[in-house]
């Protein structure tokens, strides 16, 4: 278990490529142009960068392996600080409008659990996102993540298990959390404890990664989201 914290600040919709980390001794990938497909990661502060520079999250460093392993996708970042289930449900559309993902990266529902709203409320949201995204053939990877203790073990464990329902009903891979091997290491917290720091971000690359594989490979059938082969 773990504290997880969804700042209330204003979050922007981003689209990242191929940027370099500071400091990386790596030659920066080459961006792929507009008509490359887009994944499309849709989530709140523990996806956006918060405390942190851009270019070290989890989602840069995602878009740089994508790059380098040869799979072109335009990798779209439109997570923001503070966003609750509902808030996304409202987003969605629009941002499906607009991007036509091929595949989404889902991180949503924190904000809903640490203000105590009933889950009932939060696996619907998140159950009427999914089912947009299906209807839309969306290849999806949903992020799971997980309550601190002090709000009962009903509750907590409810909140952790509806991640695993939906992604069975749905039948869409997941991730149970997103903070493995991270969430419990002061070393890869930021001082509030509850953001990773830049240093942990590699580890929820790492958590993300082998589920993600999966989908980047499955639509490499397609020409143009792999190069070399």
């Amino acid at each position: 278990m773990v504290w997880l914290l969804v700042t209330a600040s204003c979050g922007v919709e981003r689209a990242v490529a191929g940027a370099q980390a500071p400091g990386s001794t790596t030659a920066p990938t080459t961006p792929p142009d507009a008509s490359a497909p887009v994944l499309l990661v849709f989530g709140d502060s523990l996806s956006a960068g918060y405390g942190i520079d851009i270019d070290q999250g989890w989602v840069s460093l995602m878009t740089r392996r994508i790059a380098q392993e040869g799979y072109v996708f335009r990798v779209v970042n439109a997570s923001v600080s503070g966003e609750t289930s509902a808030g996304g449900l409202a987003r969605l559309p629009r941002a499906l409008s607009i991007q036509h993902p091929r595949i989404v990266l889902l991180e949503l529902g924190a904000n809903d659990g640490l203000r105590g709203l009933p889950l009932e409320q939060t696996r619907d949201n998140l159950d009427r996102m999914l089912t947009l995204l299906q209807d839309q053939r969306v290849s999806v990877l949903l992020l799971g993540l997980r309550l601190p203790p002090n709000y009962g073990e009903r509750y907590t464990s409810g909140f952790a298990g509806m991640y695993q329902t939906l992604a069975e009903r749905h039948h869409v891979a997941l991730l149970p959390f997103l903070l493995e091997h991270v969430a419990l290491d002061a070393r890869l917290m930021q001082s509030d404890g509850l953001h990773p720091n830049a240093q942990g971000q590699p580890l929820l690359l790492d958590n993300v990664w082998p589920r993600l594989l999966p989908l980047l490979r499955s639509a490499e059938t397609a020409a143009d989201v792999h190069k070399g082969r």
